[in-house]
């Protein structure tokens, strides 16, 4: 169906020439449910681009042939390619809500690729975008015909976007990160139903993605890409048992798995041995019956619902659960930044919550609870270089200035591992681990006992994410932090966590240590949520 042959594309940049896919190869059967892996800047969404012919002004095609079913993409008409595009060849986009526009109907944008593509006239387009919404199992199709972008939560946006895609029944849908952002339940009910559609209309797919664990399940045979060049080819079983390329290797070693340790995810030549850490008898946090409620249009929504839990000195500690359980709402009360309906935070033995959380910033304790928030990018502010960034909590929680506060800094910088020379670099300069260590850093500049980790390496690939998850268990030895890990994913709690939180629609349904609840799951959503995990096959670690 797809014959990639010498594929190159480059960008056009104020430095030059930049080559991001460097003359790969790769053919696609039809049926055949191809993933290409690789980590961010591998070339593997440019690829996808350049098959779609949707390359930015500065990308170019520079050499190689593209053909699909006979039909060579590289050289055909624009004219051709809007006809091809949603009618032969789809795409599902990583970000949904961006992918959808915010001021129409997401029946009415259904309905535009519908009669885009002759599929439809203006008598039958509701009734078609209705059936298209309901093969993507949506419920109440026809009142989600007349909803807004903003009125739908993430999976519901993937769903729609799905629909769109597989409106026109195309014969080759693109997936590129379908599931970046969605809770792990969310992500197996979208790659279930999109594997589903996919062989009930006899498709080919190509599934874009950082997961190897995914890959492996949904997918044929898969390509790794590195460097815009593909490093390592074959089906799943062989390629995650045995690579052969030391890429492939240090992507299986960093992906998160039910067992080995946190060290065994680093390349083998960096691992050492990670220095026992100690849990303190007393009590740093004490929730107890700790609730929030919203008032809505339909009367009052419980989002946190009487809870209670302890946390000790230097004791880390999981939150985990899908979206919308209530796992950030209660970080945020943790962190003072949400005032509680009712109960009580102690911390050290006084009630915090009784303090309203507009007061808070200007307490005494607020240098010793502190937060890594989940997108590293949007928690920085654009106009500060990673410097300023790290050194604002020194100016306005700890008073320092001039040569004080640049000593400080630097020592932060060093001790997060973030190089020095970048330490004047603004946001859009640095890439998503060095975005996520500034975070680190500028969250330990006041020396607290009390870290809150808002999913901080959820949009992070795996070499990443076990560098940073690494950095994180260095850290809380070298330094004695407490932290409350938020996560919906329990393999990467297992790594760093002592002990786990299951919530549920705003309650706690199971606790205990990590290890017994891992092995032995009493509740039925913390099996759900376990068996909910896409694992790689399991290969020898050294």
């Amino acid at each position: 169906m797809l014959s990639i042959k010498g594929l190159s594309v480059a960008f056009r940049t104020r430095n030059g020439e930049v080559n991001a896919v460097k003359g790969i190869d790769f053919e696609l059967a039809k049926g055949e449910r191809l993933g290409i892996v690789g980590e961010s800047g591998s070339g593997k969404s440019v690829t996808s681009y350049a098959l779609m012919r949707i390359l930015d002004a500065g990308g170019q095609i520079k050499a190689g042939d593209a053909i699909y079913s006979g039909i060579d993409l590289r050289n055909a008409s624009e004219r051709d390619m809007r006809d091809i595009r949603g009618r032969e060849i789809s795409m599902i986009f990583q970000n949904p809500r961006a992918a959808l526009n915010p001021i129409r109907k997401v029946g009415h944008q259904i309905e535009d690729v519908l009669r885009r593509h002759s599929r439809a006239t203006r008598h039958n387009a509701k009734a078609k975008a209705i059936e298209a919404l309901e093969a993507v199992k949506i419920r109440d199709a026809a009142a989600r015909y007349e909803a807004y972008p903003f009125e739908l939560s993430g999976g519901m946006c993937q769903r729609v976007v799905i629909a769109l895609a597989l409106a026109c029944d195309p014969k080759l849908i693109i997936a590129d990160e379908p599931t970046t952002g969605l809770d792990i339940t969310t992500q197996k009910a979208v790659m279930d139903l999109v594997d589903d559609l996919v062989r009930a209309r006899g498709m080919s797919s190509i599934l874009i993605t950082h997961d190897l664990g995914l890959a492996s399940q949904y997918c044929d045979r898969i390509v790794v890409m590195k460097d815009g060049l593909i490093v390592e080819a074959g089906d799943p079983v062989t390629l995650f048992t045995d690579p052969q390329h030391a890429y492939t290797r240090k992507l299986v070693n960093a992906t998160p798995r039910r067992t080995g340790s946190i060290r065994a995810l680093l390349p083998e030549g960096e691992r050492t041995e990670l220095a026992p850490h100690v849990v303190g008898q007393k009590p740093l946090i004490d929730v107890v019956n700790l609730a929030k409620t919203y008032q809505g249009k339909s009367g009052p929504v419980h989002a946190v619902k009487k809870i209670s839990f302890t946390i000790h000195e230097g004791e880390s500690v999981g939150l985990v659960g899908e979206s919308g359980c209530g796992k950030s709402t209660t970080s945020s009360m943790l962190v003072r930044l949400l005032d509680a309906t009712s109960g009580s935070i102690f911390y050290r033995g006084e009630d915090i919550a009784s303090l309203p959380a507009a007061s808070f910033a200007r307490h005494p304790l607020r240098s010793k609870i502190q937060m890594v928030f989940q997108d590293a990018t949007d928690s920085l502010n654009p106009r500060f270089t990673a410097r300023q960034a790290i050194a604002d909590p020194l100016y306005r929680l700890m008073g320092m200035r001039g040569d004080a506060v640049t000593k400080r800094t630097e020592e932060l910088a060093e001790m997060t591992g973030f190089p020095a020379h970048l330490l004047d670099r603004f946001p859009h300069q640095l890439s998503g681990g060095q975005k996520a260590r500034v975070g680190i850093a500028r969250a330990l500049a006041t020396e607290p006992d009390f870290l809150i980790l808002d999913e901080p390496t959820a949009a992070l690939d795996v070499s990443i994410q076990a560098l940073v998850l690494n950095l994180l268990a260095d850290l809380r030895v070298r330094l004695g932090i407490s932290y409350l890990f938020v996560s919906h994913d329990l393999n990467v709690v297992r790594l760093l966590c002592d002990h786990v939180i299951v919530m549920q629609n705003g309650a706690i349904v199971e606790s205990g240590p990590v290890a017994t609840v891992m092995e032995t799951p009493q509740h039925a959503y913390t099996r759900e949520l376990l068996s909910a995990a896409p694992q790689a096959p399991e290969r020898e670690i050294a």
